[in-house]
């Protein structure tokens, strides 16, 4: 009897032993603890509430809602610039949406890691006690990054464009939060979809408080769909801005962003490669060889572009036709050249 009852207890502890591996997650697979409050002492700098003003007044052309400054998403952006610009987790095959090993989260090489159970999407779930996904988009420049520049970009190209005014891939949805952030080369905006349970975000250095998004989020009814800006007569500027971030890039392409080389390639005379920071360039075509891009400087000189240059820094090519020169000199300028180059933007070099 002793021995079959030691037999019975061996089948019981074997059955709850394989129930247990059967229901246990794999690592890496288990579902996003819910994260810490954001700490009491979190602000944001007055350029990242700077942009994120602009966001909604761009918005606001096409009468789209303002989205809610959420202090979870804009502490989740401030973490994400800095471990982007100090860490570099953008390795290989992971792009800007990567996170690395060096901090108190999970790392995330992405896409590689992305998966139905475990999403990049969910740090701030992770990080805080934002209580929905988040999705990204992050630009990189060589320069230090200004709120005019930054958004330019992102109204320029329809990968970012959708996620400011809900078309595309976001036609329908509803922003519920918006989380900032920029550090030295990086900016990077977190749109959510639920309100933000946390208290009101603070500008550093100041007084200024902006309410909680629970008190200030807005959504359309079914009834009101954003404005697709296609359809409307006085739509945003969708030409292709060669300045992209792997947010858009290696989404459709693996391709690494390249980063700034430490020697500038020597180019003939007729190419620019350091100009002073404040210099800024009409450009009409980019991504030309660079053969095919000095044959088209010479026929635009020889017509009526005394001027025109080809610039090549950090792995991009351009064709300028205006500049170096100040802004409003080469804001007067582009309108000009845009009767004809219809694509033509603006350069800050």
């Amino acid at each position: 009897m002793n021995l079959l009852n030691r037999f019975y207890q061996r089948i019981f502890l074997w059955l709850i032993t394989l129930i247990t591996c059967v229901y246990t997650p794999a690592q890496g697979q288990n579902s996003i603890k819910q994260g810490n409050p954001v700490p009491v002492n979190f602000c944001i700098k007055e350029p990242e509430m700077k942009l994120f003003r602009m966001v909604n007044e761009y918005r606001q052309l096409y009468n789209l809602p303002p989205i809610a400054l959420s202090k979870s998403l804009c502490y989740v952006a401030s973490i994400h610039a800095r471990d982007l610009m100090l860490n570099h987790p953008d390795q290989g095959s992971c792009n800007f949406h990567s996170w690395s090993n060096k901090g108190s989260w999970i790392p995330f090489c992405y896409p590689k890691d992305e998966t139905k159970k475990y999403s990049v999407w969910d740090k701030p779930r992770e990080l805080t006690t934002y209580p929905a996904k988040a999705f990204e988009i992050v630009y990189w420049e060589n320069t230090q990054l200004l709120p005019d520049s930054i958004l330019m970009v992102w109204k320029t190209e329809d990968y970012f464009n959708a996620f400011l005014l809900n078309t595309g891939k976001w036609q329908g949805q509803y922003w519920n939060a918006i989380g900032i952030a920029v550090f030295e080369n990086y900016a990077c905006a977190w749109f959510g979809l639920a309100t933000d349970p946390q208290g009101s975000v603070i500008v550093c250095g100041s007084k200024i408080e902006i309410p909680a998004a629970k008190d200030t989020a807005k959504t359309l009814s079914p009834s009101k769909k954003p404005v697709n800006p296609k359809n409307k007569h006085s739509k945003p500027d969708t030409l292709k801005s060669v300045r992209k971030d792997s947010t858009a890039l290696k989404n459709q392409n693996p391709l690494k962003e390249p980063k700034p080389s430490e020697a500038l390639k020597q180019t003939p005379d007729s190419t620019i490669t350091n100009q002073s920071v404040n210099s800024w360039y009409v450009i009409v075509k980019t991504n030309l060889s660079t053969n095919a891009a000095h044959k088209l400087v010479e026929e635009l000189r020889l017509k009526e572009y005394p001027q025109a240059k080809f610039l090549e820094k950090d792995g991009k090519t351009r064709v300028s036709v205006f500049g170096p020169s100040d802004k409003a000199s080469a804001s007067a300028k582009m309108k000009e050249v845009k009767k004809i180059y219809k694509d033509a933007w603006l350069l800050r070099e």
